[in-house]
């Protein structure tokens, strides 16, 4: 049985040792484990080459297309356990793309895995599988909002957002590009009763510069509404690479 990853600039699997630079568990040294496909198209995604492959003609502001040949990697469920405890972290974040598409075969590595504490990133649209979800302890629910140029019936399903709102596993993590997209999250959270203490606005952008503008203006919003703010630390001390 295999899974299929996403590769590093060395066309190797991106499985690596880091800092969690993002949400509830920003700043914990983590492994990372980076699957490849997604069922959305962010427009602004920094993730493209787990998705933009050659052919798909859905809009990216990078342009760029990539080889699925050389961007993705099936490896065998044994080898990426081993990996992933050579890296010698008690605590797993399984990202993407979105992981939750390969939830089946997630949950017959995580076997591989006792006593690791997995934490997964998602954009919210998927189901978790259930013998998966027995073994998750964290869930960074990224719910797309309108900029991410989605359509919301795709992005913003009902059913799952009532699910991730009533799971106190499940933190929001909404990525904020404009002082306005805070109305749309402000909607959902009266809508699907989300408590603010879970929920995290998080600045769009690949570049400290950008980051550091927009969180002057995300900072008084969160306070107004009693929502977290979450910073993109891997990129202030790494930039936008891959492996990091």
């Amino acid at each position: 049985m295999t899974l299929t990853l996403a590769t590093d600039d060395t066309g190797g699997p991106e499985i690596f040792a880091s800092l969690q630079g993002e949400g509830q568990s920003a700043g914990m040294p983590v492994a990372f484990l980076r699957l490849s496909r997604c069922n959305l198209a962010c427009t602004w995604c920094d993730t493209p080459y787990t998705w933009h492959f050659e052919g798909d003609n859905r809009p990216h502001r990078g342009g760029a297309t990539y080889a699925r040949q050389a961007n993705q990697i099936a490896l065998p469920l044994a080898d990426i356990a081993q990996r992933i405890t050579a890296l010698g972290q008690n605590r797993l974040v399984i990202t993407g793309g979105e992981p939750l598409l390969q939830g089946a075969r997630l949950a017959d590595l995580i076997d591989l895995l006792p006593g690791i504490t997995v934490e997964i990133e998602t954009n919210g649209t998927v189901e978790p599988h259930p013998r998966l979800d027995a073994r998750v302890s964290q869930y960074n629910v990224s719910p797309k909002l309108a900029h991410s140029g989605n359509a919301a019936e795709l992005a913003l399903i009902p059913q799952r957002l009532a699910a991730w709102a009533a799971d106190a596993r499940a933190f929001f993590k909404f990525v904020i590009a404009a002082p306005e997209d805070v109305e749309e999250v402000l909607a959902l959270q009266s809508t699907y009763a989300i408590p603010p203490a879970r929920i995290f606005l998080m600045p769009e952008g690949t570049a400290s510069e950008t980051l550091r503008t927009r969180e002057g203006w995300l900072a008084p919003l969160c306070l107004r509404h009693g929502f977290r703010l979450s910073d993109r630390l891997h990129i202030h001390l790494y930039g936008d690479t891959r492996g990091t």
